[in-house]
């Protein structure tokens, strides 16, 4: 019986030996897949990119900071820098360039609900535009204003994802606004998206199109659209023709 036992304890010695290695790499997975989790909840910077291209093109970049994290109700601020340009009067012949550079920094709060999240923001922007033409080139004074941004993502079920997106300011008299929906596919939202946008000088473009939205490569998350849009400015009527439109952002 003593032999027996002997053995036993032996064979149990090697078997805790052969397992410990096992052990720990188990140990160690799980260490790293909770805190891998740890950090995608409580991700509270995202860096952002956008190109919207058609007649006229505009670009945007940009930092949005929540004070806690994405995940919970709070503050958060924005902060952007955009440049674009379009060409504008003379019917199908334009007669004019205007390049505009807007910059924003903007505070507010984002409200986290089971459907969603709403955000509502709003500070100073800064923006300063050079025309040019036959006559030369003119720069317009800086104009300062005020920036109201608010936007929404919602999940009316589990398979879609509804946005609205709404951009007004003051210093150019601009508006721009989104409004998409999207169906759950290959790990994305597919869907519709109407497009909008106006300024004082009598700028103004809609358009209708399609996107792909939540794309992932690697770290990055992506939306890609492209569709039919109708633009002009007072001096001549509304122009159709494509547009495409690429957003990436990136948590940190």
């Amino acid at each position: 019986m003593a032999t027996v036992r002997r053995d036993e304890v032996r064979l149990k010695r090697r078997l805790r030996m052969r397992l410990a290695p096992l052990r720990a790499s188990i140990a160690m997975a799980t260490l790293t897949w909770s805190a891998a989790l740890a950090d995608d909840t409580t991700r509270h910077t995202v860096l952002f990119n956008s190109l919207e291209a058609g007649h006229s093109a505009f670009s945007t970049s940009g930092v949005k900071l929540a004070v806690d994290r994405f995940d919970r109700d709070g503050f958060v601020a924005l902060v952007s820098i955009g440049t674009g340009g379009r060409l504008e009067g003379g019917g199908r012949l334009p007669v004019l360039a205007r390049a505009s550079a807007l910059g924003a920094a903007l505070g507010g709060y984002q409200f986290v609900r089971r459907w969603g999240v709403a955000t509502l923001l709003a500070g100073p922007e800064l923006s300063f535009e050079v025309l040019a033409g036959l006559d030369g080139t003119q720069p317009l004074p800086l104009r300062k204003g005020l920036r109201l941004h608010g936007e929404i993502w919602a999940r009316p079920t589990e398979a879609t994802l509804a946005t609205a997106s709404v951009i007004v300011g003051s210093a150019r008299g601009a508006a721009w606004a989104r409004l998409s929906w999207g169906l759950s596919l290959f790990g994305a939202y597919f869907g519709p998206e109407v497009i909008g946008a106006i300024d004082r000088t009598g700028y103004r473009k809609w358009g209708l199109g399609l996107h792909a939205t939540d794309l992932a490569l690697g770290p990055s998350r992506f939306r890609l659209s492209a569709g039919c849009q109708f633009e002009g400015s007072a001096q001549e009527p509304l122009r159709p023709g494509p547009y495409v439109a690429l957003a990436i952002w990136n948590p940190l």
